[in-house]
């Protein structure tokens, strides 16, 4: 009797699977290090199943997750792998620490009532005083008001007047619908899933992460978005409030930047 294979034993490892899903989502390492702020030696250490770089397990089960949805993959999976290879999930933080300040926190102070009675007793003997002193001057005050005409109500609430809304401005432009000072961008994963990353002008990064299909993102900048789309041929664009006819192949990436004005990408 021979004996074979597993299953799992063909099923590719961590690294292996993660190097895979790069690959095929036309990523270069570089690429994925900069959109998922894991740094390029770490990158090249997990794909090599090395987690020795990480700086511990939870690090790793973090790293693991970042870099499957970067590449499109289901990290779940991957990180029971990992648990089940280094001796299972990080066991949680104790919480006697906490208890051991809750034990030692003083006894609040109890109430002063003597303060608090003494204290009322004032408020109300001024209270009182101060009604008293008022109800010496109200006789004159009202023989004043009774002696003169009586006020206009029409004359003492003024008018508010509305400001009329602006007209907008005709335009002939085909994009007049989108900020004439702004670029936006809007990005819709119609036909299938697609990583993308979006930056501004100053190279602020906007977005970085996986559209699923149905799932869409809007960018806008007063000068420059930049794009960068992991499978081109998955997403619509929508530039300044017009749609880009450009196709692209499926699975194909692209670089695209656009500005303020016709969507014309640089």
């Amino acid at each position: 009797m021979s004996i074979g294979n597993s299953p799992e034993d063909d099923r590719p490892s961590i690294g292996r699977a993660l190097q895979q899903a790069r690959i095929a989502a036309g990523l270069t390492v570089e690429e994925v290090s900069s959109s998922t702020r894991v740094r390029i030696p770490i990158v090249h250490a997990i794909e090599q199943d090395d987690f020795s770089r990480c700086g511990g397990d939870v690090y790793a089960r973090g790293h693991i997750r970042t870099l499957a949805r970067a590449v499109g993959l289901d990290p779940e999976p991957l990180v029971e792998e990992y648990d089940a290879d280094h001796g299972g999930r990080p066991a949680p933080t104790p919480a006697a620490p906490l208890f051991e300040a809750e034990r030692i926190r003083s006894e609040p102070r109890r109430p002063n009532w003597t303060a608090a009675m003494v204290a009322a007793i004032v408020a109300v003997i001024g209270f009182v005083g101060f009604t008293l002193f008022s109800g010496e001057d109200e006789p004159s005050n009202t023989a004043q008001i009774a002696e003169g005409s009586k006020p206009d109500k029409t004359a003492a609430k003024p008018t508010a007047t509305k400001p009329s809304d602006p007209k907008p401005v005709p335009s002939e432009s085909a994009i007049a619908a989108a900020p004439r000072d702004k670029v936006t961008v809007k990005l819709s994963a119609d036909r299938d899933k697609s990583w993308i990353s979006a930056k501004d002008h100053n190279g602020r990064l906007l977005f970085d992460g996986l559209l699923l299909q149905g799932e869409s993102k809007t960018f806008q900048d007063k000068e420059r978005i930049d794009l960068v789309l992991g499978n081109a041929g998955a997403i619509d664009l929508f530039v300044n409030g017009k749609q880009i006819e450009d196709r692209f192949g499926p699975g194909q990436v692209e670089r695209l930047s656009y500005t303020k004005g016709d969507p014309e990408a640089g």
